[in-house]
């Protein structure tokens, strides 16, 4: 059995209470002032259930001592279980909650993520607390002073709140004045003149709950299933790195994608995909402007963004990582900006090209001729082997018409374009290159110019983390 936890909830209702009716003031005649202003005297209010012990105290252990006027005192006179305001006593409703990091050494909030939280809240139980307010008073003009500024107040109602804690969910009520007694004085028999005593009866729909549940969070990365190996071995296969590797699984928020476009990340919903090129084609990637999925709404569901220190990572069909800090496109948030770690991208192994081209349609441009080491990706063939002097504006050496294939870079060089790398003869190696103009790195395959890692993602294929 879990420890008692004390959290003094009825006791924080009693001290609201106390609040409300803790400034009012009678007014006193000032008999000394030559002009008889009056005086303005503050009314006490103090809980009236003490124990013996303390009224003893207060009455200076006599019983001749009488409590001074004017004085206001309350009681509890009823705590009744409200069964119509009962609803499912089985639920339980669970709020994640993300502190802001505390630097102890500086004693300041700092502006990144700290511990997280998942809060689970017991359904609370309905109760009435009924409690009675006395006014103590010497004459009729103190009491009716008193009752004309509380009774105002109660037109129906008022609304208290026990704590500021947001997480509570039982902290706001509301208080109503059910019933008023003019005076406890009743028909004289003989010559005391008690106290007259004026009581008002207020009533509080309140909750009482049981303690709540608080988890930690960490941070889940990647979910790892198939743990045992063929022979149904667990440590085996904890042990062996490459069966690990091969089965884990990554777990992507509602099977989103993303589109790395430039320098920038587009969040999609998996059927925008198909508006997208193949990764495996030279096209680049756009923009899909059909799509209002922002990134605020994809990261509040796991915390807050961090600029610059934030990452996407893009998994690699090899298991690689390609990984850039984030941040927010001020002018856009369907995008974030992605600051792509150069040591985790491929290096090139060629010079990087100008363009990608199609030579049968793009011919050279005039300031090809006076640019030395102009680089082009060709996606045709070009020239013939069977034809050396073909009319066409591609000049290689020697004045004959330049002869490449599709897959092939050209360059021009000496006043004549001359094949630097050519794709027949490369079909065993892996070669990267980047577009200058486009900024998008290519990466051979031995039969095909891929995307080395711009293009789109599925679902699976990149996390996030914060």
């Amino acid at each position: 059995m879990q420890s008692f936890f004390y959290d003094e909830q009825i006791r924080r209702f009693l001290l609201q209470f106390t609040r409300i009716f803790s400034g009012f003031q009678v007014e006193y005649a000032n008999e000394n002032d030559g002009v008889n202003a009056a005086a303005l005297i503050r009314v006490p209010v103090r809980y009236g259930d003490a124990t013996r012990n303390a009224q003893t105290i207060l009455q200076e252990n006599s019983r001749n001592s009488l409590p001074s006027t004017p004085l206001m005192t309350f009681y509890i006179t009823g705590l009744d279980y409200e069964q119509s305001r009962m609803q499912d006593p089985y639920f339980v409703s669970k709020i994640n909650v993300r502190q802001q990091a505390y630097n102890p050494a500086t004693e300041t909030y700092e502006t990144t993520q700290g511990n997280a939280f998942t809060i689970e809240r017991l359904m609370p139980v309905p109760f009435k607390l009924t409690i009675n307010l006395d006014i103590w008073t010497s004459n009729t003009n103190q009491k009716l002073q008193l009752l004309e500024q509380v009774l105002t107040l109660f037109n129906p109602s008022l609304e208290i709140q026990s704590t500021d804690n947001y997480i509570d969910w039982t902290s706001l009520s509301v208080m109503y004045l059910d019933r008023t007694t003019w005076s406890s004085r009743t028909v004289p028999i003989s010559t005391e003149n008690p106290i007259d005593i004026a009581t008002l009866q207020f009533s509080m729909p309140i909750w009482i709950s049981p303690p709540a549940k608080v988890l930690k969070l960490g941070v889940i990365e990647r979910v790892i299933a198939s743990m045992y190996d063929a022979q149904g071995d667990l440590n085996n296969a904890i042990d062996n790195e490459d069966l690990l590797m091969g089965t884990r699984q990554v777990i992507t928020p509602f099977n989103w994608a993303v589109v790395l476009i430039g320098n920038k990340l587009q969040c999609l919903q998996q059927k925008y995909l198909t508006q997208e090129p193949s990764n495996d084609s030279l096209t680049p990637t756009e923009i899909v402007p059909d799509s209002n999925l922002l990134w605020p709404a994809v990261i509040d569901l796991y915390g807050s963004l961090r600029p610059g220190i934030s990452q996407i990572r893009l998994i690699q069909p090899d298991e690689t990582e390609i990984v850039g800090t984030v941040a927010l496109d001020p002018n856009d948030d369907r995008f974030l900006l992605f600051d792509v770690d150069i040591d985790t991208t491929p290096q090139n192994t060629l010079d990087p090209i100008d363009a990608v081209i199609n030579p049968l349609v793009t011919g050279p441009r005039p300031e090809d001729s006076v640019l030395q080491g102009v680089r082009y990706l060709l996606t045709e063939d070009t020239g013939s082997l069977d034809n050396p002097n073909p009319a066409t504006d591609w000049v290689g050496a020697n004045g004959r018409g330049l002869v490449a294939q599709a897959n092939d870079i050209i360059e021009y060089s000496n006043n004549y374009w001359r094949v630097v790398f050519r794709a027949a003869t490369e079909t065993n190696t892996t070669q990267y290159v980047t577009n200058i103009t486009t900024d998008i790195q290519y990466k051979w395959v031995g039969d095909a110019w891929v995307k080395s890692y711009q293009g789109a993602y599925p679902g699976g294929t990149w996390r996030i983390v914060l």
